[in-house]
């Protein structure tokens, strides 16, 4: 079963919904609303990694999320996540209840990343990952997408397994949209099932990004749309996860999917 996780930026310049949810109890509505809609996650970020974004510090990353994260996380509600590269920061939001540590640079912006969620019990997902989001675009060079992105993101596995985090805890994301651009993700996309079956939960997240953009347009319904897609297709591939901003549309699209495929109203 795919699961849904659902975005939730309390950022003011996140790419597709940076500011609307600055205010903690506007975050604490998006968040129960995401969950009425069926998100199995929640993914709380506090710094935007949009192409060309400025870094913001630990402390005002945490100022933004931890009461988020106090207010949310719950045994009754979805699991949350916290998208972060900082150390600091995934220690906090662990201590108040997230359950997954979301780092899209795979532990390499951080030094202390790996070691941190090694002493929680917290899983990880590891992204591929080759810059900060102000020059991201600089290292988008490829010889075989497909298997430089597997076998970077193996190294990165294997860093994860040395810091002391067991492997069922690792997750692993293809990283669309970082560093790539949109031909490459295409290429990735139709090939996403050579990474399904390395022995990791992978997840993808194309939700509303410039690959989703050039298909749709950029009407926000178009991509959510093209976006619930790209997630059924994902499940078809073998992914764990799909991380989406629209909640109800993929979740319909799974759901559709799966009652096609004779296995069941669930998604």
């Amino acid at each position: 079963m795919t699961l849904v996780m659902g975005i939730l930026n309390v950022t003011p310049d996140s790419f597709s919904d940076g500011g609307q949810f600055l205010g903690l109890d506007e975050a604490i509505a998006h968040a129960r609303a995401l969950a009425a809609a069926g998100a199995d996650i929640v993914d709380v970020g506090g710094e935007s990694t949009r192409p060309g974004a400025t870094r913001v510090t630990p402390e005002i990353e945490q100022e933004r999320v931890l009461d988020l994260i106090r207010a949310v996380a719950a045994p009754s509600a979805p699991r949350v996540s916290i998208d972060t590269m900082n150390a600091s920061t995934a220690l906090a939001a662990v201590a108040a209840g997230a359950r997954i540590v979301n780092d899209v640079s795979g532990g390499l912006a951080d030094p202390d990343m790996l070691r941190a969620v090694a002493t929680t019990d917290a899983d990880i997902v590891v992204q591929h990952w080759r810059g900060h989001s102000a020059d991201m675009y600089a290292r988008a060079r490829y010889d075989d997408i497909v298997g430089e992105v597997i076998g970077e993101l193996g190294v990165r596995a294997q860093a994860a397994m040395d810091a002391g985090i067991a492997r069922e805890r690792i997750i692993l994301d293809p990283g669309f949209g970082f560093g790539k651009e949109p031909a490459d993700n295409w290429r990735l996309a139709r090939e996403l099932a050579r990474l399904t079956v390395q022995g990791h939960r992978v997840l993808v997240g194309t939700s509303r990004k410039r690959m989703i953009a050039e298909v749709a347009g950029s009407r926000e319904k178009d991509k959510d749309l093209a976006t619930a897609v790209t997630s059924v297709l994902a499940a078809q591939a073998g992914a764990w996860a799909v991380r989406v901003h629209d909640v109800a549309s993929t979740r319909l699209a799974l759901r559709t999917w799966r009652t096609w495929a004779g296995s069941g109203e669930g998604s």
